[in-house]
């Protein structure tokens, strides 16, 4: 049973969540939150297995929301799954630094909400595909140097440089091993050292690392 932590401040929204939610036989609403503050508190309480995350609320954001989840013991399997509207929420990629592990936007049909929480769930990264380069790519072209972006990626191996660039392609790990003829086992491995190096918290970060370091070009 996946268990779900609903933060929204619009009470139609949350209800609107909750009734979609409740007639799944694999999901569970174990909570809903008014506010940052809230979400951070009934995440430690529920320990939810997704937290579906709107950014702008009051009394603290949902970014900073995040970022104290994820720096939370003992909330560190908590995923989050950042819910936006592209053209007024300019944050999402703070929120990905922050610990988040995708984000959908608002306009999202229920069967990509419902699949999104299952992948989230699941482990794995969900970034909208529509909007990923686009968002990405704009802003980490300001934020970072290339010479320290580089100085970053030392740290890996020319494989494990090949595989981060086609995570941040978006490719599956089966499609990372079918692309450079591994197992699935290996690529998988190459993955998660890539993560370890990087200190990445999942998938997510990794594809934020590939676009400031000009592995995958906007």
């Amino acid at each position: 049973m996946i268990k779900v932590l609903l933060a929204d401040d619009q009470e139609l929204v949350r209800a609107g969540f909750r009734m979609l939610l409740d007639v799944e036989d694999d999901i569970a609403v174990v909570g809903e939150a008014a506010d940052g503050a809230q979400a951070v508190e009934l995440a430690r309480e529920t320990r939810p297995d997704v937290v579906l995350m709107d950014i702008r609320m009051p009394v603290l954001d949902g970014i900073e929301a995040t970022r104290r989840i994820a720096a939370t013991r003992g909330l560190e399997l908590v995923r989050v799954l950042i819910l936006t509207t592209y053209d007024t929420d300019a944050h999402v990629f703070d929120a990905l630094q922050a610990g988040a592990s995708g984000f959908l936007l608002k306009d999202s049909g229920p069967a990509e909400l419902l699949q999104g929480i299952r992948v989230v769930a699941a482990g794995e990264a969900l970034l909208a595909p529509r909007v990923t380069r686009r968002l990405i790519g704009q802003v980490t072209a300001t934020r970072t140097a290339h010479r320290a972006a580089q100085e970053r990626l030392s740290v890996l191996t020319a494989r494990e440089k090949e595989i981060l660039a086609l995570v941040g392609r978006g490719l599956s790990n089966e499609e990372i091993a079918a692309e450079l003829v591994l197992s699935p086992a290996t690529a998988r491995t190459h993955v998660s050292r890539a993560m370890t190096k990087l200190n990445a918290r999942d998938r997510a970060q990794l594809v934020v690392i590939a676009y400031q370091t000009g592995l995958v070009e906007p």
